[in-house]
């Protein structure tokens, strides 16, 4: 019974490792776009996607949190998740591309109304000290919009993880090693992404599908049993690879 219960939580580990690496694969462009912009020199984005990480733990450990104690006490959640998904499925499928997002002009000029920002880089110094006065540089608000863009994409990614197990610890674990993985793939994976033609129609695939799942999470435990699992792995793995 023992193996069997340790089996059942690795497929729900790997099939959240797999949709969180998969969901955030364009987090990825989308953090390259942010360098690219503010035209991050290469040997300062490592420190950029470090204190990156930090922060992005911190803040899917809180959201993690959060939204398990509401799924164990409020079991129609699930199905809001679950809608959610979907509609950001859609959302995800027919938007049209962008090479800045509303979100990441709107962040850059609240930073530059509410504080002063220095015009260059000034080293791995994320805050500087000019004329008696402190002063945020372009590393700092690249900083923030990395940490900004994450923050969205888990809004996205976290229900998606909820479908496949509510258990707090295999949720936060498969994001942290996905989020890692993923971090250290960046200098390899920024370059090709756009290879990857039908990467956004496979990820829009895998969030209604698991969407579709929370919305008949209970028919399906009933029909399938733990099997849906292991099935679930399958299937997020083949859309993933075909796109």
């Amino acid at each position: 019974m023992l193996f069997r219960s340790g089996r059942l939580a690795a497929v729900k580990f790997f099939t959240g490792y797999i949709v969180e690496m998969s969901l955030s694969m364009d987090n990825v462009f989308v953090i390259a776009l942010i360098f690219e912009h503010l035209k991050v020199p290469l040997t300062l984005q490592h420190r950029v996607l470090f204190w990156g990480v930090l922060g992005a733990l911190l803040m899917r450990g809180v959201m993690i949190g959060g939204g398990a104690a509401l799924v164990a006490r409020y079991h129609f959640i699930f199905y809001l998740f679950g809608a959610f998904l979907i509609i950001t499925a859609l959302k995800m499928l027919f938007a049209k591309d962008s090479e800045e997002s509303p979100e990441e002009a709107t962040i850059v000029r609240w930073l530059n109304r509410h504080f002063r920002v220095a015009k260059s880089f000034h080293g791995r110094h994320f805050v500087i000290t000019e004329k008696g006065k402190r002063v945020i540089t372009p590393l700092f608000v690249a900083l923030v919009l990395v940490e900004t863009t994450d923050l969205l994409f888990a809004v996205d990614s976290i229900p998606a993880i909820f479908a496949i197990t509510t258990d707090a610890f295999l949720v936060f674990t498969s994001n942290v090693f996905a989020i890692l993985c993923l971090r250290s793939l960046y200098f390899g994976l920024a370059g090709m992404i756009e290879k990857f033609r039908y990467l956004k129609v496979s990820l829009a695939l895998i969030l209604a599908l698991v969407g579709a799942k929370m919305l008949v999470a209970d028919w399906l435990t009933a029909q399938v049993g733990e099997q849906q699992n292991i099935i679930m792995l399958g299937v997020v793995a083949s859309i993933l690879v075909i796109g």
